[in-house]
């Protein structure tokens, strides 16, 4: 949640910081602001609002003139609100009474209230509704007017919670203090500059040398120099890292939504997830082996679209695998006592690598000695470093808010994973095995084949634009994909949307059914056809209409006889959640479009949630 930046160099910092937070504002949109070095005092900008707004405001500010050929320092923030409501007053960076301090924070200090009635009682005046403002505060008090470092260091080890922070002084107008704890925050190497952000996309038209801050980190700028501490003030040495990431992907290249033009990446991107890890037709993931050994059983700990990710491949894994496999939640997973040792093998999914509950549930997992195995697309974030083997999903940068291309690379990573270990523990046959191999490598045709229906799609989008209340049902692996369905849904429509086991329906839940409520229902397994089918019938009886994702062999032979159909090509029930889950990204996107939703940032959301 939220987007920090920070510049230190010779360059325009405010025109960096700017572009920067504007990269980042997937991360955080209710407000945001700037904070400079300038004249021996902080400058200071703040606007509820995008950062169209901020931007406007510093236009016109003649505060914001930088000086050419002098150490420009800044620090910037786009926020997503979680203490306090989204205002001029409660948007960062947060400054200090006296005016010296100033801080942009992500994450949640839990014993900020403590702390504030200190401060308090030291006649300290608060401005605004959140906990950040009392880390500028108490640094400020700690400050002893010489040493900049050591207040920032007494600072965060009396803070409880998580944060990732970036610091200026304005007795100190070349530096920024950044620091590290449980929130990710990356360093990036420019020539005679450098940067901060919480998300290497700010930079990565700039420099493509990082380094990543890790657990109780400070990171201290002089200049163009940096220096790292641990929190007791031990100087650390740190590697940077080369990245090679392409600077277009973090353009929209042409499309009028980043949601639509990585929904179009989706074949690119399990092509590059897949095609690394085939050698010989044969699944190859390098060091595996030790972690499946002797394993029996296997939990799929993630949030949000990972976690349907991990709900629609349990149906397989224990299929074909014959091993015990539970789908969790992160954050319910980490408060309880699970059942777990040395031959549970538990994968945390999770797109940016950073997920707080994912997070949590890993360690929880390493401490009842588990292994671990994470799946992510952020090469070197803090789950991928701490688990016992990663496998990196080759998804790109995703910029929309509402995951798409990277859904569907963890679903690839997960295909390989199943054949993988039913391989190894001798539940498949060569020939079956081969098989699959064989229709892993033709995934990327089959979604081209269903990106190319969204003409299809957005005829039906527009037809039932007006509607406000739909249901998504299917059994099995179906159900699955119903659960992802309805998430893009509500995420971009903001309208109710709820997905059900479709044999649950009489169990309550038709009771909401009526004349004109649109369901939509996924078929695609063979063996729940018919069931599904009564249950379509059932929702008919009561005046729905429907749409169906059938499989198009059964349709084939069967008369759905419903308001619309999706035909679903033939692929191993394993993949079809890869398949499934197109139309139901396309209707969502269509029909926000139609409602003129704000597609790639929606209301009250973050892309990547780095916070209980």
């Amino acid at each position: 949640m939220c987007g920090i930046v920070g510049y230190i160099g010779k360059g325009n910092s405010v025109e960096f910081l700017l572009n920067a937070i504007e990269k980042l504002e997937y991360r955080g949109y209710d407000s945001s602001g700037i904070a400079i070095c300038g004249d021996d005092k902080i400058k200071l900008m703040k606007k509820k609002g995008r950062i169209s707004v901020l931007r406007k405001s510093v236009a016109v500010s003649k505060d914001f003139d930088v000086k050419k050929g002098v150490v420009n320092t800044g620090i910037a923030h786009t926020r997503w609100a979680t203490h306090g409501k989204p205002s001029d007053v409660n948007a960062h960076p947060h400054v200090s009474q006296s005016g010296k301090i100033a801080v942009v924070h992500n994450g949640i200090i839990e014993n900020y209230l403590e702390l504030k009635k200190s401060l308090r009682r030291r006649k300290v005046k608060f401005l605004s509704q959140t906990d950040t403002e009392v880390i500028s505060a108490l640094i400020d008090s700690l400050y002893d007017g010489k040493d900049f470092l050591k207040a920032v260091r007494d600072t965060v080890n009396l803070l409880e919670g998580s944060f990732a922070l970036a610091i200026l002084c304005s007795d100190f107008p070349d530096t920024i203090i950044a620091v590290k704890k449980d929130s990710p925050l990356i360093i990036g190497f420019g020539d005679e500059e450098n940067y901060i952000a919480s998300d290497v996309a700010a930079f990565v038209d700039k420099t493509k040398d990082i380094c990543r801050l890790e657990e109780c980190e400070i990171a201290y700028f002089k200049g163009d120099k940096v220096k790292f501490y641990d929190f007791n003030g031990k100087e650390l040495d740190k590697k940077v890292t080369h990245i090679d990431w392409k600077i277009g992907s973090s353009t929209k290249e042409g499309f009028e939504h980043f949601m639509m033009k990585e929904i179009m990446e989706q074949p690119e991107a399990i092509k590059e997830t897949i095609a690394p890890r085939i050698v010989d037709n044969k699944i190859s993931i390098k060091n595996l082996d030790e972690l499946v050994e002797s394993v029996n059983k296997i939990y799929i700990v993630a949030c949000g679209s990972s976690y349907h990710v991990g709900a629609a491949a349990k149906y397989s894994f224990e299929k074909m695998t014959g091993i015990t496999t539970i789908v969790d939640l992160a954050s319910e997973f980490r408060y309880r006592i699970p059942a777990i040792d040395e031959k549970t093998l538990v994968i945390i999914i999770s797109q940016s690598g950073e997920t707080a509950d994912s997070l949590a549930a890993l360690r929880e997992s390493k401490r009842r000695g588990a292994k671990t195995l994470a799946i992510v697309n952020v090469v070197g974030s803090s789950i991928a470093s701490e688990a016992d083997h990663v496998i990196y999903t080759w998804a790109g940068l995703e910029i929309a808010v509402a995951t798409t291309k990277a859904y569907s690379a963890q679903l690839a990573v997960m295909y390989m994973l199943i054949l993988y270990i039913s391989s190894r523990v001798g539940k498949i046959s060569d020939d079956i095995y081969r098989e699959y191999v064989k229709h892993l490598l033709s995934l990327p045709d089959f979604v081209q084949k269903m990106l190319e229906m969204k003409e299809k799609i957005y005829d039906m989008a527009k037809k039932y634009k007006d509607k406000d209340n739909v249901f998504f049902i299917g059994r099995g692996v179906d159900y699955a994909s119903c659960r992802e369905g309805s998430l893009k849904f509500k995420e971009l429509s903001y309208l109710h949307s709820e997905a059900y086991a479709a044999g649950e329906l009489k169990h309550g839940t038709i009771s909401l059914i009526e004349q004109g409520t649109l369901v939509i229902a996924i078929l695609t397994d063979k063996k729940l056809f018919e069931k599904t089918l009564s249950n379509i019938r059932e929702v008919q009886a009561r005046g729905a209409t429907v749409i169906a994702i059938a499989n198009e062999e059964k349709l084939n032979s069967v008369d759905l006889e419903v308001d619309e159909v999706v035909p679903i090509p033939n692929v191993p029930k394993m993949m079809l959640p890869s398949l499934t889950v197109i139309p139901l990204q396309l209707f969502a996107y269509y029909f926000a479009l139609l409602n003129d939703r704000d597609i790639d940032k929606p209301r009250n959301l973050a892309k990547s949630v780095t916070v209980e």
